[in-house]
């Protein structure tokens, strides 16, 4: 990557960091999928990802995973901003891609499913075929998809239109005021990390690989396949979260409610299942980008 591109991402950086200090699907959210991704890389997507990735990563795509919500409030990425999510109609509780897709302005195919078949089509076509490389920013491409697959994996991030995918349903969470969409994004993980892993994100990203190893282990074909031989199948991820969402993130947390031990107990299995299957499918999403292997190892 170019001198000039790099500055401009240690420039952007430094600058979000300093106006937004809260982050979407966490910080921390985003991180565990990518590094869950990581243990499950072909050996050629390993090649091709660190090829892709910019100098400050240092090779680690977990590291670069939040990269998405550090600039989508700068101005020149705001049209980044409807890529995060897609919106259903209020109380259906299902989603579908020509319906939903669309930004404020109905656009089609501006919301985070879009994003992920667009991004895939990008590494893809420039994987086979070197001429359209001058066509795409690959970094860019790369970071997008992997913090997309990640979103679609938040039950809220596939909420309703009526409320903003939970941003205007105000909540407490314990002592803490604050929103549905942020409790989801956040303060689960957040406690979890209190409660059970000493504040420590590695013990927890552990935790959940011991379950993919385990308890998740018959689960994980399934979750890594696709459908009719596609390269990305963001469709099903984006219906499993408007139904988790209707089923666990909106039930018990009408406005004003205080969710407390009760809430955070039952809800919590439920991220931590979504970051798991984010993480897989994102490594099965980039080998079928990079590898020529029919099927990827465990780490």
């Amino acid at each position: 990557m170019g001198l000039s591109l790099r500055l401009l991402f240690a420039r952007v950086f430094v600058l979000t960091q300093l106006i937004h200090g809260a982050l979407c699907w966490g910080k921390e959210g985003h991180y565990a999928v990518c590094k869950i991704a990581e243990g499950y890389f072909e050996e050629e997507t390993v090649a091709a990802v660190k090829k892709l990735l910019p100098e400050s990563a240092e090779g680690d795509l977990a590291s670069v995973c939040s990269w998405p919500d550090e600039i989508k409030h700068h101005w020149q990425w705001r049209w980044t901003s409807p890529l995060h999510y897609v919106d259903t109609p209020d109380y259906r509780c299902n989603y579908e891609y020509c319906r939903d897709c669309h930004d404020t302005h109905k656009h089609q195919d501006r919301c985070v499913t879009g994003a992920i078949f667009n991004y895939t089509m990008q590494l893809m076509s420039a994987s086979k075929n070197t001429r359209n490389i001058v066509h795409y920013n690959l970094t860019e491409a790369l970071m997008f998809l992997s913090h997309y697959i990640g979103d679609v994996h938040q039950p809220l991030h596939v909420g309703f239109l009526g409320d903003e995918g939970g941003n205007t349903i105000t909540v407490r969470w314990y002592r803490r005021k604050t929103n549905l969409h942020h409790v989801w994004d956040n303060m689960i993980i957040e406690s979890a990390l209190k409660t059970y892993y000493n504040k420590s994100l590695p013990l927890m990203i552990q935790a959940l690989q011991t379950n993919l190893t385990h308890g998740w282990s018959n689960d994980v074909p399934a979750w890594e396949s696709c459908q009719l031989n596609q390269t990305a199948c963001p469709n099903p991820y984006a219906s499993e979260s408007i139904n988790l969402a209707c089923k666990y993130a909106y039930r018990n947390a009408t406005p004003g409610t205080t969710l407390g031990d009760d809430y955070f107990l039952s809800r919590l299995p439920i991220v931590e299942k979504r970051l798991a299957q984010g993480g897989i499918r994102l490594a099965a999403t980039l080998n079928r980008i990079f590898s020529s292997k029919p099927k990827f190892a465990k780490a």
